[in-house]
């Protein structure tokens, strides 16, 4: 496109150049909390291993655990259609995923620094037939560069808070030539597709969103069955995902439910297992006993907290456990899915600060399919009703997984409109036609 770019935008691009030297000591640092891989240093500077593989090929870019999560049955269906697919993610946890979940001859790497020269490179080297970015990754250099290719360019499953919109609505020219890069938005409501249009997408559609049509979270029968009689009759509940500082809210609650279920068993799931050993050693400063599953140690009657420190394997605690509370909502990680714990048939309690799914929060507070604690304070006594009440619990779940149920739906009209882009066999064709609006 011949259009001008905006100040802004020329200099990202400049200050990116620049800094990409610097690229490798921010790589180093965040080796030594795990969270690069460093045998995997060149995917981050667009420096690829594979070879890109024959025939057509779909980049899908998502950067963490729960967009991966989101779009791996629609990257199923690509694969059996005879698309060949590229993912890319930010996370360590997100790579460790893929690698397990991944159908065979879809292809994991790194998403390069959003920098001029590693982006070119990585295109370069994977020359895509289609690209798509899952959610609100909005990365200038990468926008930019799609911009000057043939390539189709699509937000999927976008995602774009209020506050978001308004805050890129204060610098029209960057956003109007950034969000005009996109060939297709397919936004996960009608809200956030009118947030879309409003900063300039030419093209959205609404076809739901793709988390709502993840199947139910996999629990190993054997490993369900163990841990089930490990813990016998005891009440249990679930802190799950949580964050530094929500592990301290969880134990607070738990101290406090103790008085009342004295043989109470917490099963704290940190969202990031590479923080175990810490909180580990948070759990036993308050006196507590802790038994880690990534060891191997089994739950025995003295136990107080089940520490889940694995990756994949959140279907597992969520079946142990009938009252889940789901961390990220305490801080500024922006909540997590929900989606699983409702699948799972656990009874779930979240804090107030959801943004990353404040329309499925809504919808769930609105019909008493989950609650909402406004602090820390709240939350053993939402959760001591519900452990009193496990039929209580059992209905709200219900309401949970039927409101998942209702939302099916968004990955076959999703796969309608990626047919314009690429060729897809039956396996990949959804059953019916939709209408362009995503109905």
């Amino acid at each position: 496109m011949a259009e001008r770019r905006p100040f802004l935008v020329s200099a990202y691009r400049g200050l990116a150049r620049g800094l990409t030297p610097f690229f490798n000591l921010l790589f180093a640092l965040r080796s030594r909390s795990g969270k690069e891989l460093p045998q995997r240093k060149g995917e981050r500077f667009g420096y690829a291993a594979p070879q890109r593989p024959e025939g057509q090929l779909a980049w899908i870019h998502a950067a963490s655990v729960g967009e991966t999560m989101s779009v791996l049955p629609l990257i199923d269906r690509l694969a059996a259609a005879g698309v060949k697919v590229l993912l890319t993610t930010v996370t360590v946890t997100a790579a460790e995923l893929a690698e397990q979940r991944l159908p065979d001859g879809a292809i994991h790497q790194f998403v390069p620094y959003d920098a001029p020269g590693p982006v070119s490179r990585f295109l370069s080297h994977w020359s895509p037939d289609v690209v798509m970015v899952v959610e609100s990754e909005i990365w200038p250099c990468l926008f930019d560069e799609m911009r000057q290719r043939e390539t189709p360019f699509l937000l999927l499953n976008g995602r774009l808070s209020d506050k978001s919109q308004k805050s890129w609505a204060r610098l029209p020219a960057l956003s109007g030539y950034l969000f005009s890069c996109l060939d297709l938005v397919l936004a996960q409501s009608d809200a956030d597709a009118l947030r879309f249009q409003r900063l300039g997408c030419s093209r959205v559609v609404s076809p739901g969103n793709l988390k709502f049509d993840a199947p139910e979270p996999a629990a190993e029968a054997g490993s369900l069955a163990a841990l089930t009689a490990e813990i016998g009759g005891r009440p249990v509940w679930l802190a799950a995902l949580t964050h530094p500082g929500e592990d301290e809210i969880a134990l607070t609650a738990f101290e406090q439910l103790r008085q009342e279920f004295k043989e109470l068993l917490l099963v704290l799931v940190p969202r990031h297992p590479a923080r175990a050993d810490a909180v580990s050693d948070l759990v036993r400063d308050r006196g507590l006993s802790v038994t880690r599953r990534s060891l191997g140690e089994a739950i025995s009657s003295s136990t107080d907290v089940y520490l889940g420190d694995t990756l994949g394997e959140m279907g597992l605690y969520y079946k142990l456990a009938p009252v889940t509370f789901l961390g990220g909502s305490f801080n500024d990680a922006g909540g997590h899915n929900p989606l699983e714990a409702a699948l799972s048939g656990s009874a779930l309690v979240t804090g107030p600060r959801v943004a990353n799914a404040r329309a499925v929060y809504k919808e769930f507070w609105i019909e008493n399919a989950a609650v909402r604690v406004e602090n820390a304070e709240d939350l053993a006594r939402r959760l001591q009703l519900l452990l009193q009440d496990p039929d209580g619990a059992r209905s709200q779940a219900e309401r949970a997984r039927h409101l998942v149920s209702a939302g099916r739906g968004a990955l076959d009209k999703t796969l309608t409109h990626l047919a314009a882009y690429l060729p897809l066999n039956s396996a990949g064709s959804p059953p019916e036609a939709v209408r362009e609006d995503g109905a």
